[in-house]
């Protein structure tokens, strides 16, 4: 069958029109603080919501509602935005989703430019969330006012723009949010613009990610405190046990040494050491954990982080055999494996190599389910073909070691819908860290890339 027939020159010139409205609106977001964590001002979290919702309507949206659920504590949810084009008769609907919450921003001092304060400098728009995620929010909203301005009343397609407000905090009231509100959401395919390109220059479709369990493993050796100099050598503290403990689960070459869980097939495509290192900020001298490709380290294998310690601080540290000490792990699953089983995995290997007669206890955190694409799905097919006509180049399709919650709610919320991952960072947006930013000709390649996609979905 031949596929369907898209008006690419119109779309790309309209993308084109809209572009320095679509840089505006996105230094407008950025500008805001909105940081779902407790010790940040909630007005700030509202007044990102409160722009998201007037652009989305600005963009000509006809129903846009701030909606918000409680979290499993009790607590109100952070706001989120949704937005909705209702579909003609018969015709699908596409979901788009984003977050307009960000990371904090950590020492100003260390920004060239305020993180709050949008810059544009060197081809690239500086900020924190400019990449991560507001960049999401501003391709949707831009290939959206495209798509319109060009097919007018051809456009049937029903289009839902969801902005949460809570993901960098760990999307804590999302699953009561899908409960409550989820039926606005209901949808054929998903746009998750919260991913990257392979690089400046190369688009990437993300058609895996790992999921996440995390966790505490709590040691107890003593009953209490105990005087290093008159009972330490035939008695261990509990940092030293836990240390030993913790060191089982790695291997030599520092790959995860926890039996029992899944590693998938690799992928076609690597990296170049020397670029991951830099872009790592690993130096030369420390060598990369694990065996085989970096990329398969990266998206099909596990991957296991001591991420915090509780036990005396240094500088309050006295000469005592502490009794009690606590870490709390992040283990990122491959595509394939499922949260239950990675965490009875470490649960099996705390037991098998705790120190002979110390209490050890793992309490389970959170969890979230790895992705796989359908890469038969018509949709990965439009969105391959979208990403070349924008750039002009094959794109890669690519993993992500990370996890996105969105990903795994919806697929297990909207089992049939199709679900496309892609977004314009690259290797240098410094998401997370100082410095943030997005490259501007990336944007752009997104949005058209996005505004394509969604005019082939259309025209099928």
């Amino acid at each position: 069958m031949a596929p369907p027939t898209v008006p690419v020159q119109l779309l790309r010139e309209q993308v084109d029109a809209d572009y320095a409205r679509t840089v505006d609106e996105l230094k407008a977001m950025v500008a805001v603080p909105g940081i779902a964590w407790p010790e940040f001002d909630p007005a700030d979290l509202a007044r990102s919501a409160g722009l998201v919702a007037a652009l989305a309507e600005s963009a000509g949206f006809p129903h846009v509602q701030i909606l918000s659920s409680e979290g499993p504590d009790g607590a109100p949810g952070a706001p989120a935005v949704v937005a909705r084009s209702l579909p003609k008769p018969g015709r699908p609907t596409v979901l788009l989703y984003a977050h307009h919450d960000v990371q904090p921003p950590g020492d100003p001092a260390l920004w060239t430019s305020g993180p709050f304060a949008p810059e544009v400098r060197d081809g690239r728009l500086w900020g924190r969330g400019a990449a991560d995620d507001k960049s999401g929010v501003a391709t949707h909203l831009a290939a959206f006012r495209s798509l319109k301005e060009v097919l007018g009343d051809d456009l049937g397609l029903g289009l839902t723009l969801f902005v949460e407000g809570e993901e960098e905090s760990g999307s804590v009231s999302l699953e009561s949010f899908l409960a409550q509100h989820g039926e606005l959401l209901e949808s054929d395919v998903v746009v998750v613009a919260d991913s990257g390109v392979w690089r400046v220059g190369v688009p990437a479709l993300t058609t895996s990610l790992r999921g996440l369990v995390d966790g505490t493993i709590e040691l107890r050796a003593l009953s209490h405190g105990l005087h290093s100099g008159t009972y330490g050598g035939p008695v261990l503290d509990a940092v030293t046990l836990l240390a030993r403990l913790l060191a089982t689960m790695h291997d030599a070459t520092g790959a995860v040494a926890v039996e029992g869980l899944v590693e998938a097939d690799g992928s076609d495509w690597d990296v170049d050491e020397a670029a991951f290192r830099s872009d790592a900020a690993v130096p030369p001298g420390v060598r990369l954990a694990g065996t085989g490709t970096i990329t398969s380290r990266l998206w099909t294998k596990p991957a296991l982080a001591i991420v915090g310690l509780d036990a005396p601080a240094v500088a309050t540290a006295s000469n005592t055999l502490v009794p009690r000490a606590t870490a709390k792990f992040s283990l990122r699953i491959a595509p394939g494996d499922h949260p239950e089983n990675a965490m009875d995995a470490i649960r099996r290997h705390v037991a098998a190599h705790a120190p002979a007669g110390a209490e050890v206890t793992v309490r389970p955190g959170r969890a979230s389910l790895p992705f796989a694409a359908d890469l038969s799905s018509p949709a990965v097919g439009d969105a391959l073909w979208s990403m070349e006509e924008a750039w002009q180049v094959p794109p890669v399709q690519t993993g992500v070691g990370g996890s996105i919650p969105i990903v795994s709610a919806l697929a297990r919320r909207f089992p049939a819908a199709q679900i496309l991952v892609t977004g314009a960072e690259d290797p240098d947006s410094r998401a997370h860290g100082e410095d943030e930013s997005v490259h501007l000709g990336e944007l752009r390649h997104s949005i058209l890339a996005e505004t394509l996609l969604l005019a082939r979905l259309n025209a099928r």
